[in-house]
């Protein structure tokens, strides 16, 4: 029987890649929205999920914190996928060709430098892989794509020019869930525990929180707040600490 992993955006995406990456024994499932890759393992189409939190460059993913309360899966790991953009053209196209570059916003953004340099314009897309899609339905040689050399393997396009972006390092960390909890033996592996908290609105609620970690030596590596339901007097904390449940 087939495994799957639910991810969102098109085939060639990052999450794609970073999904055959953590988990190459599944076969990887694409979804319109991270709501529906939710809901992919809910409905039984896919064992496990995976979705991007946090970006080295771009920094958080809101709209992934706002699922986590009642999405009702649990977290079961975590998988750092390094982020490789690549200037991909229909297989005759050259360097010389390019006059306009389509991407997702994030990706044009961090190869800025790079298309102002080769006198190349920026055109926003909704992502990376349905820009490299895109470029693989038309004819003309002068358009090109900013996206995973994986998308141009899987849409017959040429990279003219590998790992552009401004700054090296950029990595995405991704979340991997199931629908049943999955705790790994004490000692075993080294472990992070993932919390979702709130604290009433009065003077030291979140130091009384959060103290009894520090006294009992827990290092804690993440720590973020956000709105809940839209109101400014309301936050819910995300925490990320070593050590095991």
């Amino acid at each position: 029987m087939t495994k799957r992993i639910a991810f969102m955006g098109a085939y060639g995406a990052y999450s794609d890649l970073a999904c055959r990456s953590a988990t190459p024994d599944y076969e990887t499932l694409p979804c319109d929205s991270f709501e529906d890759v939710f809901k992919a393992v809910h409905d039984g189409r896919a064992e496990l999920a995976m979705l991007p939190i946090e970006n080295s460059t771009a920094g958080r993913v809101a709209d992934i914190h706002y699922l986590l309360p009642n999405g009702g899966l649990s977290i079961i790991g975590e998988h750092y996928q390094p982020v490789k953009h690549h200037l991909l053209a229909l297989p005759d196209a050259q360097l010389s060709d390019i006059k306009t570059v389509c991407s997702h916003v994030q990706a044009l953004s961090q190869c800025r430098n790079w298309l102002r340099d080769h006198g190349m314009t920026p055109v926003h897309k909704s992502d990376t892989a349905g820009a490299a899609v895109e470029i693989s339905k038309q004819t003309d040689k002068s358009v090109a794509a900013i996206a995973s050399e994986l998308a141009g393997q899987i849409n017959g396009l040429k990279a003219l020019a590998a790992d552009i972006a401004d700054m090296k390092g950029n990595t995405t960390r991704f979340l991997i869930f199931a629908a049943n909890p999955q705790v790994p033996q004490v000692g075993s592996v080294p472990c992070v525990t993932t919390l979702l908290f709130r604290v009433r609105s009065v003077p030291a609620a979140l130091y009384k929180a959060l103290g009894g970690f520090a006294t009992n030596g827990v290092n804690i590596t993440k720590l973020e707040s956000y709105l809940v339901d839209g109101h400014f007097t309301a936050a819910q904390f995300y925490l990320d600490v070593e050590g095991h449940p």
